[in-house]
């Protein structure tokens, strides 16, 4: 084998191997949340090859075939051009002689492709030395082109074919330069090449299929792991899917793939203001010579304005604009921020909204354990992710789940070691479980007035833990300190208005007091909140003839007095004090939905005059009301008519009567 004609073939391949290579990496500029559609068509990376007519009337007869492992052989009479290419019929023959030893089997026919350093050659079998020949016009050598176990007839070599041919690359027996048809061979063992696997997923992406996308994607970058539009393109199938922690994973390997990848830097700066972290969005939208889209560059200065004010917000305990400027951070494109939902419960756990606040936290976007951004986000001084686990801890120690707010105070703590507030929390929250394991223990033991002591102490760490402040009341209950008892109810409820047990604990200290009107009020909310419960029912029922034994003895009246003719009309009207009138129809839902609700405030509320009018029965009446519409109610105020309410909720009728009974 000569090595000139080696040095002349190998440059080609090379070339056209690095051709192939640097058009993986071709992008487009379409949208961010859209893949790279464009592809480079590479065609045959191996120029077409023709036979070449004998010029030689006495070498008519073809030669007989050999090959050595399929991928180098042996040729007379050719001449390589300085493209690869093989010249037409027309070139003077040439003879060479093969080393010895170096023959080609006669399985395979005449070769219609060489690899490496090959040419056309007729064996001979018993010497080793080979002698020029041409193939014959009208037979095609046989070679690495052609399917396995197929013979192509007279005239297929110049047929022209629609079908991709790729440059193998695999490590199957092919030879170097071996061509094969797409679809077929090492390329059909994996799915097809790169390019296509690509084509493949930005056709699935486009009609809404982003599994499938995602899968033709990993399947490309799992043949060219460092081609940095595949790992665009999975970001963008990744964001469709809203997995965004993954897909920052894939744009930051495309950036470090390629630094320059305007595209990716592009795609992980929406992400980043998706997520809430400006700074990390600023770094990638204005990155080194690469001019910022000004719609992104807009949104990321609206977060920019937003996150700052929230910081002056909240180092004044302005709770009220916290939440106000986190909506707008959120409405206006950090949609999938936790750290922005965490700064929202906390406002809120503030504000003593703790349910909202509970509420708030668990619509927290959860991504995969091992997102991590690079750097870490900060919010008001704190890594991001600490910052929302301190939060959580908070709310949890407030609804007494101890043992989750210590995990996560720790959990943060460890994120963050040098931060202070977060230390304090971790303190303080360790104090608090401390204080409450310690008075438990103590009142199970009847030791009641060390058990309120102990929780007092947790209080000192957290005063606004209303567990903490049922509890003591529970000691003050035990110890037959009623006000004490109630007032530390207050606390608790003030902090957590929908605490039920601590409601509970108020109206049995109620009771004790004697104020059976403020019981009867404590029982009803809770019997509306545990409707099936038999025991809350039955003190409800006991406080009411309490509340109505007492009315008697006093002298008012406790009952709904019903009220049919303008006289008597015009007679409860000019009674001293408060007075409703409930102008009603038998006949109307809704006037007998109120109607048991009336009959309790008569109880709650025995210095009020309640009268009922049936507008059916005393149409005259209700005529010179100017009753249109039931139920209606009526207040006078020693003789002067005050309010009018026309279908009023519950609420909104008590507190009327408590206005205008002060």
């Amino acid at each position: 084998m000569s090595h000139s004609r080696r040095l002349s073939l190998e440059p080609a391949i090379d070339s056209t191997s690095r051709r192939f290579r640097d058009s993986l990496s071709l992008q487009t500029n379409d949208d961010v949340n859209k893949p790279d559609f464009r592809e480079l068509d590479l065609g045959s990376p191996v120029s077409t090859l023709t036979p070449r007519v004998s010029s030689s009337s006495s070498s008519s007869a073809a030669a007989t075939p050999t090959s050595s492992s399929g991928s180098s052989g042996s040729a007379s009479g050719m001449v390589k051009s300085h493209s690869g290419e093989i010249p037409r019929s027309g070139m003077p023959p040439t003879t060479r002689t093969l080393k010895p030893g170096h023959r080609r089997s006669s399985s395979t026919g005449t070769p219609l492709i060489f690899s490496g350093s090959s040419s056309y050659s007729a064996a001979s079998q018993s010497s080793g030395a080979t002698s020029a020949v041409s193939p014959s016009p009208k037979v095609l050598p046989a070679g690495n082109i052609c399917p396995s176990g197929r013979i192509l007839r007279t005239g297929m070599a110049t047929r022209s074919s629609t079908r991709t041919e790729t440059l193998c690359t695999r490590t199957g027996n092919y030879g170097h330069g071996n061509v094969v048809r797409s679809g077929g061979g090492a390329a059909a063992g994996n799915g097809g090449t790169p390019e296509e696997l690509k084509r493949l997923g930005n056709d699935m992406y486009r009609r809404g299929r982003f599994s499938e996308a995602l899968s033709f994607y990993d399947r490309a970058i799992s043949l060219s792991p460092e081609n940095a539009s595949y790992r665009s393109n999975r970001a963008a199938a990744l964001t469709a899917l809203k997995r965004l922690g993954e897909a920052v994973k894939e744009c930051l390997e495309a950036v470090r793939l390629d630094p320059s990848y305007s595209r990716a830097h592009q795609r992980v700066a929406s992400l980043y203001l998706r997520l809430g972290e400006a700074e990390n969005a600023r770094r990638h939208l204005c990155f080194s010579g690469q001019c910022p889209d000004q719609t992104d560059l807009q949104r990321l200065q609206t977060l920019e304005k937003h996150l700052r004010r929230c910081w002056e917000a909240r180092k004044i305990g302005d709770w009220r604009t916290v939440v106000k400027e986190t909506d707008a951070a959120i409405a206006n494109g950090a949609d999938s921020s936790p750290q922005l939902v965490a700064c929202k419960a906390e406002a809120l756990l503030r504000l003593n909204q703790i349910e909202e606040s509970d509420s708030c936290l668990s619509c927290i976007p959860r991504f995969d354990h091992h997102y991590q951004s690079q750097p870490q986000a900060k919010l008001f001084g704190m890594v991001a992710e600490a910052y929302v686990l301190c939060i959580q801890a908070q709310v949890d120690m407030s609804l007494g789940r101890f043992e989750k707010g210590v995990v996560k105070a720790e959990r943060a703590s460890m994120l963050d070691q040098t931060n202070p507030e977060l230390v304090s929390v971790l303190n303080n929250v360790k104090m608090v479980v401390k204080a409450r394991t310690r008075g438990n223990e103590l009142f199970s033991l009847g030791r009641y007035s060390e058990a309120s002591v102990a929780y007092g102490d947790g209080l000192k760490h957290d005063g606004s833990n209303s567990v903490l402040y049922c509890n003591r009341a529970a000691c003050w209950y035990k110890l037959g300190l009623w006000e004490e008892s109630v007032e530390d109810c207050n606390q608790a409820l003030k902090i957590h208005p929908s605490y039920i047990k601590a409601l509970l604990r108020r109206a049995a200290s109620y009771g004790k007091l004697g104020r059976w009107e403020d019981a009867v009020r404590d029982y009803e909310f809770v019997r509306r909140e545990l409707p099936g419960d038999s025991e809350v029912t039955e003190s409800l029922e006991r406080a009411r003839t309490e509340l109505s034994q007492e009315s008697k003895s006093l002298g008012f009246n406790i009952e709904v007095e019903a009220v049919s003719t303008l006289d008597k009309f015009k007679n409860s009207v000019s009674l001293p004090g408060v007075s409703v009138f409930h102008f009603k129809s038998s006949s109307n839902r809704q006037c007998e939905e109120i109607s048991p609700y009336i009959n309790t405030l008569c109880l709650r509320y025995p210095l009020v005059h309640f009268f009922m009018v049936d507008v059916e029965e005393s149409l005259a009446l209700a005529k010179a009301e100017s009753i249109r519409k039931v139920p209606t109610f009526k207040m006078y105020k020693n003789g002067e008519k005050v309010k009018e309410m026309i279908c009023p909720s519950h609420q909104f009728l008590e507190d009327s009567i408590k206005h205008f009974l002060l």
